[in-house]
């Protein structure tokens, strides 16, 4: 994937001003759990794992509490204008903020830990929102796999960038503490002032307002806005398991990485540089997923990457799960890489990470195409507040496994493989549809070199009829793995009927086609199949010529295709 999209100002100046943000959100975050560390233990007595606790669920409850509002202020205001003002508060913010670590104000910190979890609950519903406006939807899957990379690496080099800066004399450590706070957050505003207009704004803007002034002003009730958003989430069954997979990621996600520091010393047997090595395998393999992803969707909504990520998750929580502990701790970082088991370990945690991001990505564009405009903000802060929700589940998780059920690491990694090995199983037993529709894709394109034009022209969602020229038997493979959207063909009933391809043919959905001589009423059940599959909004493919080519040329149609106009 080329880096063509961080060139243009459609996106890359979203792409920043997100990046930016989550840099700012983790940076704050473990300065805060540096300074509870090192200043608020030692000097005022308080109980490290208390404050730490408290510090996370501070920064949770705004997303529980405000993002469902957040939706619906996406859904009613401009996107961008609202995009702009976040960031602006985020600068006001991270001044306040500069003045509290001055002062080592843990108080100050503390609400504006929470205030940060305000700005982010309602800067994450409107940031994938926003992303369908600026993008066609065959780039989506693309654009998406840049701002989960660029969200990663900002997690990453936030939390790495705490540490350099707590390190450094007392003398220059607040001061440069201070400086990064305001000038990313800054950064991060300039970049939203570069957010391009969308085409039709003013139309869309036009009819948010009509539906406003129909529903009055817009008022601030976070609880009642949360029940109607997740009313609105469930009543879309597509999209709400999407934003129940969605969940089981950050559930896993949010697992590993609340233990990573303790599996770096009780494990690795290493300090904080090992801790850092870790994160820095899970990011490169999740950047790694993201891009194989974008690459292997081509363009396309490509569902069947789903359940794969989920078995690579489950395969390599079971490798770490492997590895034996640590004898010494503390080892120097250099004396660690010496050892093959520590190599394992980097492995198996970038293909979580490589997992993670064949997951993920396609989930989100799912959510982004399969939610209207008016309704899409909310159906993003819906799915905000069930991650957050999962990762409250996951620290109980984590607490029940290790302190009343007294796993250790190792077993704990590996139940969360068998969550993810279940997730990723049931997804395929379920819709095996799309994951054999991949499969194919990828097997057509490693024996032929496919030079694919035109997908756009296969519409998005509602039903659809391909019509093809015959050319050879591998057609239908070819154009089913091809084309954006899952296909139902037609093809012959004897070869429908095939004892060892049979079971294939009904599991992708063929369309069996029997000719009238031989079953006077098999053209009208044939016929109430493919009417019957357009009605339920699918893509049927049909061959008109009825038989291979014999000089590459089109024959002429059967009356077949008439009758499915005619009757669709």
């Amino acid at each position: 994937m080329n880096l063509g999209l961080l060139t243009q100002r459609r996106f890359a100046p979203f792409f920043w001003a997100q990046a930016l943000g989550a840099f700012n959100d983790n940076l704050f975050r473990n300065i805060l759990l540096l300074m509870l560390t090192f200043v608020a233990v030692p000097h005022f007595g308080w109980d490290l794992g208390l404050a730490i606790n408290l510090a996370a669920g501070l920064f949770i409850l705004p997303f529980l509490l405000f993002s469902a509002w957040g939706g619906e202020l996406a859904d009613r205001v401009d996107k961008r204008r609202l995009v702009r003002l976040l960031k602006f508060a985020e600068c006001v913010l991270m001044v306040l903020a500069a003045l509290a670590v001055w002062h080592q104000n843990l108080m100050a910190l503390f609400a504006l830990l929470v205030l940060m979890g305000l700005q982010s609950a309602l800067f994450g519903a409107v940031k994938f929102a926003i992303l369908p406006q600026h993008l066609p939807s065959y780039e989506l899957g693309r654009g998406n796999a840049w701002v989960h990379i660029g969200t990663f690496a900002a997690i990453l080099a936030g939390a790495l960038l705490a540490g350099v800066l707590a390190a450094l004399p007392d003398a220059l450590s607040r001061p440069a503490i201070m400086v990064t706070l305001i000038v990313v957050a800054l950064l991060g505003w300039g970049a939203s002032l570069a957010l391009p207009p969308v085409g039709g704004e003013a139309s869309s803007v036009g009819g948010a307002s009509s539906r406003s002034a129909e529903r009055g002003r817009l008022r601030f009730r976070p609880l009642a806005s949360l029940v109607e958003v997740l009313r609105g989430g469930v009543h879309s069954p597509v999209l709400w398991s999407a934003i129940l997979a969605i969940s089981v990621f950050w559930f896993l996600g949010a697992s590993f990485l609340t233990q990573l520091p303790a599996w770096a010393r009780m494990v690795a047997g290493g300090a904080e540089a090992m801790l850092s090595v870790l994160l820095a395998a899970i990011a490169c393999g999740f950047a790694a997923g993201a891009l194989a992803c974008a690459k292997l969707s081509g363009g396309r909504l490509e569902l069947g990457l789903v359940p794969l990520g989920a078995l690579v998750i489950g395969a390599a929580s079971l490798l770490l799960a492997g590895v034996d502990s640590a004898t010494a701790m503390g080892q120097p970082l250099a004396v660690l890489l010496e050892d093959p088991s520590v190599w394992r370990m980097l492995g198996g945690l970038m293909l979580v990470g490589v997992g993670g991001g064949i997951y993920i990505v396609p989930l989100y564009t799912l959510l982004q195409l399969g939610s209207h405009e008016s309704q899409r903000g909310r159906i993003i802060a819906a799915n905000n507040i069930c991650n957050a929700l999962l990762m409250v589940v996951a620290a109980c998780y984590g607490w029940l496994m290790q302190s009343v059920l007294g796993l250790d690491l190792q077993s704990f990694v590996a139940s969360l493989g068998g969550i993810a090995l279940a997730v990723g199983v049931a997804m395929i037993v379920r819709h095996p549809r799309p994951v054999l529709r991949l499969l194919v894709f990828v097997l057509v394109a490693l024996i032929y070199r496919l030079r694919l034009r035109g997908r756009h022209h296969v519409p998005a969602s509602g039903a659809a009829l391909v019509v093809c020229n015959h050319v050879s038997f591998m057609d239908a493979l070819v154009m089913g793995g091809a084309c954006p959207r899952p296909l139902r063909f037609l093809m012959d009933r004897p070869i429908y009927e095939s004892p060892w391809l049979n079971w294939l043919f009904k599991l992708v959905g063929a369309i069996p086609v029997e000719s009238e001589r031989s079953d006077p009423g098999g053209l009208r059940r044939t016929l109430d199949q493919v009417s019957q599959a357009l009605r339920h909004g699918e893509v049927v493919m049909v061959f008109p010529e009825g038989r291979l080519t014999r000089d590459g040329e089109v024959q002429a149609f059967r009356r077949g295709l008439d009758l499915i106009i005619a009757r669709n």
